[in-house]
């Protein structure tokens, strides 16, 4: 049988700054430390950006600054997925991240 998916385990806030801006994301902490599941994030962030040619506000700085260029920060770890994007969603609405895209 396979198991439900644990929809209450711990996630991650997180932003990503460079000289274009700001975004704001969440991501589970499955295996790993925060920073570890942060930054796995991020790469996925990339590939997505140079793979697959999206033209959202951070695939294009992506592109533009390199991955390099990025800067990413734990803003908090929060238990539960909807406690996670809750908090994902009253930041975005706080500071109104560029690259975020239209919000």
């Amino acid at each position: 049988s396979t198991r439900k998916k644990r929809s209450d385990c711990n996630h991650l806030v997180y932003q990503l700054e460079c000289s274009a801006g700001l975004y704001i994301g969440v991501t589970a902490v499955r295996e790993g430390t925060p920073t570890y599941c942060a930054k796995r994030r991020f790469t996925r962030h990339v590939s997505r950006a140079f793979r697959d040619g999206l033209n959202w506000p951070l695939c294009k700085a992506i592109r533009k600054h390199g991955a390099d260029a990025f800067d990413i920060v734990i803003v908090s770890k929060v238990r539960g997925k909807t406690a996670a994007h809750e908090l994902e969603r009253a930041l975005i609405k706080k500071y109104r991240p560029k690259l975020n895209g239209d919000i």
